[in-house]
């Protein structure tokens, strides 16, 4: 049952929420936003990590679309920091061009779409290799069998370490502070 479904998958809720904490807390202070948390800026998920900025008294971004019947920006983000997009490709140059890591959660189209994108701008040395995070290893292992495309030869082995997996807070947040963006 869908619903069932989606009450299994709530907890990664708490997890971006958690997360955004932890990496808001750890970059930005008074006098200082050297890193500050980007999302959709729709409900859920990005809801989550709007959310837990928030809650840590810090700044997040929203970059929200227009779209036909859906997605209002979310009450967490930043008075001042949400900003509307007509068009998907130009919001995601956004969410890439100063990006110093991504995060991925559990997601439909849209996520697929943005975790494609920036696979294959890593891939082709079109973006600086950052760490990119797929949240939920289960999750993904389910949706993406990436060890196939690459046993097939449609990708190289070596694209098997453009991203990494973490399943708490804790442990995505450390993959970042070890790439040295956090400092």
């Amino acid at each position: 049952n869908r619903l069932e479904n989606l009450l299994l998958m709530s907890h990664y809720y708490q997890s971006a929420r958690e997360f955004s904490k932890l990496a808001s807390i750890s970059n930005q202070d008074k006098n200082c936003n050297s890193h500050v948390i980007v999302t959709g800026g729709g409900p859920g998920i990005m809801e989550a990590a709007n959310r837990g900025a928030f809650e840590a008294n810090c700044k997040s971004i929203g970059l929200n679309i227009s779209l036909p019947n859906e997605q209002i920006p979310n009450a967490f983000i930043t008075p001042g920091l949400c900003f509307k997009f007509n068009y998907f490709a130009l919001r995601k140059i956004h969410f890439v061009m100063r990006s110093v890591a991504a995060v991925f959660f559990p997601g439909g189209f849209g996520t697929l779409d943005e975790l494609f994108e920036l696979l294959t701008l890593c891939q082709t040395g079109m973006k600086t290799k950052i760490p990119i995070i797929l949240f939920g290893r289960d999750y993904w292992n389910k949706i993406i069998n990436f060890e196939y495309l690459a046993d097939l030869g449609l990708i190289e082995d070596d694209h098997l370490n453009l991203f990494e997996y973490a399943d708490s807070a804790s442990e995505a947040w450390e993959i970042i502070k070890s790439s040295n963006i956090s400092d």
